[in-house]
């Protein structure tokens, strides 16, 4: 027996080592550091950027305002169909419209209704999050514990969702990120006894600057609770100028003021009203879009959302609180603490709202892993621990169900050899550090969402065509007996419909309207959901019904949580 477990401790530590020299390999130097980043965002954000169906309902109103802008050559104004869409800046909608039409140029084929290619700047936002991450954990820590702390963040499930929806919050991610560590290091330098770097003007008030474009007002809070709080600890605001306030404010200035003039004289001041009346106020004051939630929200989905890592951060905060006087936890603290309890406050819930402070959190795990603060003796941890693999689990068991009860019956087989290797993979981090080696635990966790990913966005999606509605509704124009019908929908109204089908899809209020469509003469194509077929069908005269219906398509609607059932009819000349 003694043989036996002499052997097992020998066979653990030697596992320890490879992963303690891989870590070391990785982080020699910061070249081969940034490739490995890089490499980890590719292997997360790729996979199913192109199969993955338009996500509603605010990727396709991002994408179709987006594409409105290169049909309209109006780079000012922001249209959904004839609505404009004042609810965020244009900065998301210039970066959109910017990679579809280098699509175009390099003649990629119908590029403007290719939703991967309005993917293309949360892509590359995601993968600038993730190394500014490693940027900013320099701060705090060396080179191979702030690898960890940037993959840790790489690799939560939130950032990875983010990376394949085409909106604010990757971009917003990565301009947080700029400014924060550049405070930090602003922060921490005097400190440490060294001036602040010359690059913190350029990452904090370019990171500003894009933000505001991005997201409005979002990066000069990130940035002020900080500042603020930090002030009061120091006693002092003067650690700030090196940041050199007001030369700053006018580069900002510079950058940021033409839209925004254009665009109060273009809307006469309607794109304030809504962005700041509406939108922010609505969303401070009650629950816009019915986004509710109540304080604590963000504490219980976090363990998803930051999953792998969530379980190990959790474990972090006494020790956080612990060392709150030393420079490092002070900031840390601060960039995290007054947002995530503002956001709580907040009734309107978004798991992405806090998606800007989750490289914090990273960058703090690792800290305390460095300082032997993750243990399992610690009171509940091995309880805690087992987050990591009961949400690998539990997926899986959701997307088997989902195919099961959504899709007559079927599983999405191609997934499960890499579901099953996620989950194996996340029950041997378990074990690791059950055994007392949080670092492997942490790397374990980091391959196990490097398989979950893939697996889950890349193949199990592909297996569940009952939640891709609308890319089969609009596939029936190809079977429409003559070319480039007009088509409208009656019901069914998400904007991923307007996005496939085009800027001009019509949208009859009632059943007669819808008939007068189909009569209006031409090549037509008509939508009509389950819930409008009586209505539309007592649109037509005794003796005359509506046309034979061309096709059926039923699916799920994961907005409404409901089934959906779509009848389409063509008339042709």
């Amino acid at each position: 027996m003694t043989t036996s477990l002499s052997a097992g401790g020998a066979q653990r530590l030697a596992t320890v080592d490879r992963i303690g020299r891989g870590l070391d390999a990785l982080s020699l130097t910061h070249a081969r550091t940034v490739a490995a980043l890089l490499a980890l965002g590719l292997i997360l954000f790729l996979p199913g950027q192109i199969s993955l169906q338009p996500m509603d309902r605010d990727e396709p109103r991002f994408a179709q305002a987006s594409k409105q802008m290169l049909e309209s050559g109006d780079l000012v104004d922001i249209r959904f169909q004839g609505e404009a869409r004042h609810k965020k800046p244009v900065g998301i909608y210039w970066a959109q419209a910017a990679a579809v039409a280098a699509g175009e140029a390099l003649g990629v084929p119908e590029a403007r209704t290719q939703i991967a290619l309005y993917r293309i700047p949360s892509l590359i936002g995601a993968i600038a999050s993730v190394l500014l991450a490693y940027w900013a954990a320099l701060a705090f820590l060396p080179r191979r514990s702030a690898l960890l702390a940037a993959a840790l963040y790489g690799a939560c499930l939130m950032l990875t969702a983010e990376a394949h929806l085409a909106k604010t919050d990757a971009l917003l991610a990565a301009c947080t990120t700029a400014s924060l560590a550049a405070l930090a290091r602003t922060w921490l330098a005097p400190r440490d006894g060294r001036p602040a770097p010359g690059t913190t003007f350029a990452a904090f008030w370019l990171g500003m600057a894009l933000g505001i474009l991005v997201k409005g007002p979002m990066v000069p809070l990130f940035v002020a609770l900080p500042a603020f709080g930090l002030s009061l600890v120091g006693r002092s605001a003067r650690w700030l100028l090196p940041l050199r306030p007001w030369r700053g404010l006018a580069l900002t200035l510079l950058l940021i003021a033409p839209w925004f003039v254009a665009i109060a004289w273009k809307s006469g001041g309607a794109f304030y009203a809504e962005a700041v009346g509406h939108d922010m106020l609505g969303k401070v004051g009650g629950a816009a879009e019915r986004h509710w939630g109540p304080p604590g929200a963000y504490a219980l989905v976090f363990f998803a959302t930051f999953w792998p890592a969530a379980a190990f951060t959790a474990m972090s905060l006494p020790f956080a609180w612990r060392a709150r006087r030393e420079p490092a936890l002070t900031f840390l603290i601060a960039a995290v603490l007054p947002a995530w309890v503002i956001f709580e406050a907040v009734p309107t819930k978004l798991p992405h709202y806090v998606l800007p402070l989750m490289p914090w959190l990273a960058i703090l795990t690792s800290l305390a892993l460095s300082r032997g603060a993750l243990h399992p003796s610690l009171r509940g941890a091995r309880l805690t621990a087992l987050l990591v693999p009961a949400i690998p689990v539990a997926l899986t068991l959701g997307l088997c169900l989902a195919g099961w009860r959504l899709d007559a019956h079927s599983i999405p087989w191609p997934a499960l050899p890499l579901l099953a290797a996620a989950c194996a993979v996340a029950i041997l981090a378990w074990l690791a550090f059950a055994q007392g080696s949080a670092e492997r635990a942490l790397v374990l966790g980091i391959l196990a969402s490097g398989l979950l990913g893939p697996a889950v966005l890349g193949l199990a999606q592909l297996s569940l065509p009952a939640l891709k509605v609308s890319p089969r509704l609009a596939a029936l124009r190809d079977r429409v007996p003559c070319p480039n019908p007009e088509v409208a929908s009656l019901g069914y109204r998400e904007p991923s419909l307007v996005f496939l089908t085009g800027t001009d899809l019509a949208l009859p209020p009632d059943g007669a309207a819808a008939r007068s469509f189909l009569e209006a003469g031409g090549c037509r194509l008509l939508y009509v959901e389950s819930r409008d077929r009586d209505d539309f069908n007592a649109a037509w005269p005794v003796g005359r019904g509506a046309p034979a219906p061309l096709a059926e398509v039923e699916g799920f609607n994961l907005n409404t949580g409901r089934r959906v059932f779509v009848t389409a009819y063509a008339v042709a000349p």
